[in-house]
């Protein structure tokens, strides 16, 4: 069953994701069971409604596309893999959520260790497709939201960008609600003087 994620800048499917996140392969000549049906057919489900969504969410955090598709493929993946063991399905958004931001958080560590790395090439510029995503206007935010603590960063994306409630968040995060909001003003406060800066 074909998955195709549209191209926000464009509205054009540039991405046909073949099936929905790649199932794992059991024994040879093994038949799919019951559960594995309901386990495909649940997270198919999930991948069409929210695949672009936590996409966009990767984007922003990592500014990479070709990453931020990873990062939300190997989400799907996971919780394709941990089906049965999830105890209320009607959560499987918050796990996606959950696990594209630890996604997130290990890309960036990845490429911190590779620039301590002396001739690693890294990739640090926004792809194209990226800076076509967003108008001249938001670079600057987008530039500022990058230069704040990954804490504060990924509470100000969560809250303003996907517009979660504050125990979203929290259970996205990991954090207590109390926590969410302490982080999600210390990061308004800091991306208020960010911008200021630049503006001088």
């Amino acid at each position: 069953m074909k998955a195709d994620i549209p191209n926000a800048a464009t509205g054009r499917d540039v991405l046909t994701a073949g099936t929905a996140p790649a199932r794992p392969r059991g024994r040879p000549g093994a038949a799919a069971g019951p559960a594995t049906a309901d386990a495909a057919a649940a997270v198919t489900g999930l991948y069409r409604g929210h695949a672009v969504g936590l996409i966009r969410l990767a984007l922003v955090m990592v500014g990479d596309r070709p990453a931020a598709e990873d990062i939300v493929q190997d989400a799907f993946t996971g919780l394709y893999r941990r089906w049965a063991h999830l105890a209320d399905p009607g959560k499987a958004p918050a796990y996606l959520r959950s696990a594209t931001i630890n996604g997130c958080r290990n890309e960036l560590r990845r490429r911190l260790r590779a620039r301590r790395r002396p001739g690693e090439p890294v990739t640090d510029a926004a792809s194209a497709e990226f800076a076509a995503l967003v108008g001249e206007e938001h670079r600057e935010v987008l530039a500022a939201l990058r230069r704040l603590p990954d804490r504060q960063r990924e509470a100000l994306v969560l809250r303003f960008y996907l517009d979660l409630t504050e125990p979203e968040i929290a259970a996205a995060m990991g954090i207590s609600p109390g926590t969410v909001k302490s982080t999600t003003a210390r990061g308004l406060a800091s991306l208020g003087r960010l911008l200021q800066e630049n503006d001088r």
